[in-house]
């Protein structure tokens, strides 16, 4: 059994070496949640101005659509 003749820091840098990386993993999980949020909220934003840009044009559209058709407005 050589496992028992180590010194006892070994074990525990063994130990700290396992949790250091669980605590990684859980906290690039917890980076990733976070971006994905943020990514969602921005990309929300940003078909909000398309929408309000299109609104806008068929506004316009309509716009010089009635007054082309309508010959009194000269």
């Amino acid at each position: 059994m050589t496992i028992l003749l180590l010194p006892w820091w070994i074990y525990l840098c063994i130990v700290g070496i396992i949790y250091s990386g669980y605590m990684a993993f859980k906290t690039a999980k917890q980076d990733r949640k976070i971006d994905e949020e943020f990514i969602e909220k921005e990309g929300q934003v940003f078909i909000e101005r398309i929408e309000e840009e299109r609104k806008k044009k068929q506004g316009v559209n309509e716009h010089t659509n009635n007054t082309e058709d309508d010959p009194a407005v000269l």
